[in-house]
């Protein structure tokens, strides 16, 4: 039996902008609270761009010290392409929750996960202070930010990506939701920086004012500061970028519309 929603939205329009394949358990979770789930993707997960060169780079898991996930889509890229034997003694990092329970649910649990949810979070762990001569490799999308590999370089550790996916702004035509903004969406949702920027780019100059005036339910404090530079007025932080952490969130900002 599943477990009862934690609140009961009374039919807020909540503008679900996760990529389609990851947003329907969302949906479901924000329609079993009494909310109404708008889908509007922002973001498109494909895979590697060289697979071949992927797979190369985490068959010798014997050789790293340290093996460390950005996020959710990384272990669920990466994990087709791991080998089949990894060793016990691996150090496995997840910047977050959300990509420690991904890795849970492959059955490779993480070692290193720290209380703040982001790489200077990851960074400022004591086991992570002392890495001179360590071998490193960080599963990733394509591009994103330069800080682990930067900062762990300064530390005397060896550093290298491992690009698994790739991240692509949709073809998307907004007018429609522009034009039934008012009716169709009360609250965002947004669960990346990249979603965030992409979403201006979708909705342009006629939509950008809309974005900026509605609340805004976000997955971390980067993010909510990306969104507080961009000009959005009302933002609420959530725990983290898990389903029930994000609806958690809805549920407070439900409480004071």
């Amino acid at each position: 039996m599943s477990a009862p929603p934690p609140c009961n939205l009374g039919g807020l329009n909540v503008l679900v902008t996760r990529p389609a394949e990851q947003a329907a358990d969302f949906a479901e979770q924000v329609s079993a609270a009494h909310g109404r789930p708008v889908s509007f993707p922002a973001l498109e997960i494909l895979g590697p761009e060289d697979k071949q060169a992927a797979r190369a780079a985490l068959a010798d898991l014997a050789s790293i010290d340290l093996l460390i996930f950005v996020s959710a889509n990384a272990v669920r890229y990466a994990f087709p392409l791991m080998p089949e034997h990894i060793p016990l003694d691996l150090r496995v990092a997840a910047v977050g929750r959300a990509t420690a329970r991904a890795l849970d649910e492959i059955g490779l649990e993480p070692t290193l996960v720290p209380e703040r949810m982001d790489s200077e979070g990851l960074l400022a762990l004591p086991e992570l202070q002392s890495v001179a001569g360590w071998r490193v490799r960080i599963v990733r999308g394509n591009g994103g930010r330069e800080t682990l590999r930067e900062v762990l370089r300064e530390r005397g550790a060896e550093v290298d990506y491992v690009e698994v996916y790739r991240r692509r702004l949709p073809r998307r035509n907004p007018a429609n939701l522009i034009r039934n903004w008012p009716r169709l969406v009360d609250v965002v949702t947004v669960t990346s920086v990249q979603i965030l920027d992409n979403l201006f780019s979708l909705l342009g100059e006629a939509g950008a004012p809309l974005l900026r005036e509605t609340p805004m339910v976000v997955a971390s404090r980067r993010i909510a500061d990306q969104a507080a530079a961009r000009g959005c007025r009302r933002v609420w932080l959530a725990d983290s970028a898990m389903d029930a952490d994000m609806l958690a969130a809805l549920c407070g900002l439900a409480d004071t519309l």
